[in-house]
């Protein structure tokens, strides 16, 4: 669901975090439009925002954890964790984890990959909320959503701040919702 679809039609916050992102063409690879947040980090109300709209929705779901998908999930989960009272649980990369891992791979267009979470991470039953930057094909979330099950948790809900209006992954997400604040910038 676009924010806009969830009452935020017209709210200037999402013109701005919208205008705050760069679009690098042809990176990583030709044909790609590489949406760089680094510059609505940089961004200081663009960022906070970012942040608040999603606060605003989540602070009252009773979520114990909030899930980030390396590595640009880490720039977005800890403030909202923070915000709304529940720890920051990092999804990884292979080998960047020094305690003992349970982990989730996983098929992207251009190959293989993997997710990794400390083994007690989470608890059985605790609602977690799952924070990436963009959402294409829905591959990482859906890995991110396995992982997180496997160890017992229940996932309330994916939340990015780019999300590809033909995103045609959302079956991929084994049923959960999908909250995305604004659309890929051309």
């Amino acid at each position: 669901m676009f924010s806009e679809e969830n009452g935020l039609r017209g709210d200037p916050r999402l013109q701005g975090i919208s205008d705050a992102i760069t679009v690098v063409p042809h990176f990583p690879q030709p044909g790609i439009m590489f949406q760089d947040i680094t510059t609505l980090l940089l961004d200081h109300k663009a960022f906070k925002d970012t942040i608040d709209i999603f606060v605003e929705r989540y602070r009252d779901m009773e979520i114990s954890a909030v899930a980030g998908v390396e590595a640009r999930g880490f720039m977005f989960g800890p403030p909202i964790a923070l915000a709304i009272g529940a720890k920051f649980v990092p999804l990884r990369k292979p080998g960047k984890l020094p305690a003992k891992v349970i982990y989730e791979a996983y098929e992207l267009e251009y190959g293989n990959d993997c997710l990794q979470m400390h083994v007690g991470a989470v608890e059985p039953g605790e609602r977690v909320l799952v924070i990436d930057d963009l959402v294409a094909t829905g591959g990482t979330l859906s890995a991110a959503i396995r992982l997180l099950e496997r160890a017992g948790a229940e996932v309330v809900e994916c939340g990015c701040v780019i999300g590809v209006p033909e995103f045609k992954g959302r079956c991929r997400l084994n049923g959960k919702p999908l909250y995305v604040l604004v659309e890929p910038r051309q």
